[in-house]
């Protein structure tokens, strides 16, 4: 029997009948990975940091919990797990994964895989405060909502790069966290 409310079901059904098409080619060797956690609520909601202002990178910046791949780590999905873990206590075994995304390229040359897992509601999740500021949730029907991420081209290293930029609240979300969100919105609108 599916106890799962019927918009999760939905994008569950949605996510996976959409399998990730082949990502980029010539990616970078230095792999990491983050967690796109999903909370079952009735509602679903996706569950967001705030990285610490004291952090040598990316400090204040909304993100998804994750990090660079340990040698210790069997897989990225692994390592999504572990970064979880460590960053916001979601224990690895309430996580139900159901993919990947393909991975993006960092502006500091990671490879990083998007695991998308689902969490069950009522778990208690706490910050590392070495690590993150604050964790939040974002209704996922209004994350998955495309209009909200609007487009800034830049340029680096002598090429143009598309940025996304959206706000929640008092959150500003952008990079490749916002563009994140936006493929996995692409991806169950197929």
């Amino acid at each position: 029997m599916n106890t799962e409310h019927p918009s999760l079901t939905r994008f569950l059904t949605r996510f996976i009948l959409q399998p990730p098409e082949a990502g980029q080619r010539n990616l970078p060797r230095r792999q990491a990975a983050v967690l796109v956690p999903i909370i079952a609520h009735p509602e679903p909601t996706l569950l967001l940091t705030r990285r610490a202002a004291s952090l040598r990178k990316h400090a204040g910046q909304v993100a998804f919990p994750g990090g660079m791949m340990d040698s210790s780590d069997s897989s990225l999905v692994a390592t999504a797990l572990r970064e979880a873990q460590e960053e916001v206590a979601i224990p690895p075994d309430a996580v139900r994964v159901i993919g990947v995304l393909p991975p993006v390229t960092s502006s500091t040359g990671f490879q990083v895989t998007p695991v998308v897992g689902v969490l069950p509601p009522g778990l208690n999740w706490h910050a590392n405060e070495d690590e993150v500021e604050s964790v939040f949730e974002m209704p996922l029907r209004e994350a998955l909502r495309l209009g909200r991420y609007a487009p800034l081209d830049i340029q680096r290293s002598g090429q143009m790069h598309r940025v996304w930029l959206s706000w929640f609240d008092d959150y500003f979300i952008w990079g490749m966290t916002a563009g994140i969100i936006r493929q996995l919105s692409l991806q169950v609108a197929k």
